[in-house]
């Protein structure tokens, strides 16, 4: 015999929370974008190809590089990235793709750092809700890394926002694997704690 298990009353409002904060963040990543490039083939390009000009100088649109994004079609949250993106400034390209796992393992994402889409810049790699002032930060100082990475997909990040977001950190990642906090970012950081 099956026995059905109930919630405690007290915890009804938690679980409902969650079951709704949940259904917020499959919708955001199965929205279709409209302004993505359809059919493109899965070969991404060498990171070179994205650096227009190497030498960052000024956070001017003319002079800052293009963003190529590689991302799903039918994911939203990643359209509402690039266009936090345009907003700060960056020239965008977009192009989609069915498998991400590919291009994350071509341009070395770690797979404890992965997210829902990938972009180059500048000869870096950008992997999930990166906010637009670290990639700016990123080309201004120049480290030696392989690129940056907001793990997951936090409420509360660029193109994930919610009334309650989420305390979130970017990682500077290695091309031999290795990462440190580059930035973070929430409700505590803003508040100093």
């Amino acid at each position: 015999m099956m026995k059905i298990h109930r919630f405690e009353p007290a915890l009804r409002p938690f679980f409902t929370g969650a079951f709704f904060a949940m259904l917020l963040v499959l919708a955001a990543c199965s929205q279709s974008d409209s302004t993505a490039v359809l059919g493109a083939d899965i070969k991404a390009p060498a990171l070179e190809k994205s650096l227009p000009d190497s030498k960052i100088t000024s956070r001017s649109a003319e002079e800052l590089p293009v963003v190529m994004v590689y991302k799903s079609p039918t994911c939203g949250c990643c359209g509402k990235w690039v266009t936090h993106l345009e907003r700060a400034g960056f020239v965008v390209k977009t192009e989609d793709h069915e498998n991400m796992s590919p291009i994350k393992q071509k341009l070395g994402v770690p797979g404890n750092l992965a997210s829902c889409h990938t972009a180059t810049v500048g000869g870096y790699v950008v992997e999930g809700h990166v906010p637009a002032d670290d990639i700016k930060r990123l080309l201004r100082d120049r480290p030696a890394i392989a690129g940056l990475a907001v793990p997951g997909m936090p409420l509360g990040s660029p193109g994930m926002e919610h009334p309650r977001p989420q305390n979130y950190s970017t990682v500077a990642f290695s091309a031999e694997g290795s990462s440190e906090v580059f930035a973070r970012h929430g409700p505590a950081v803003e508040i100093g704690q």
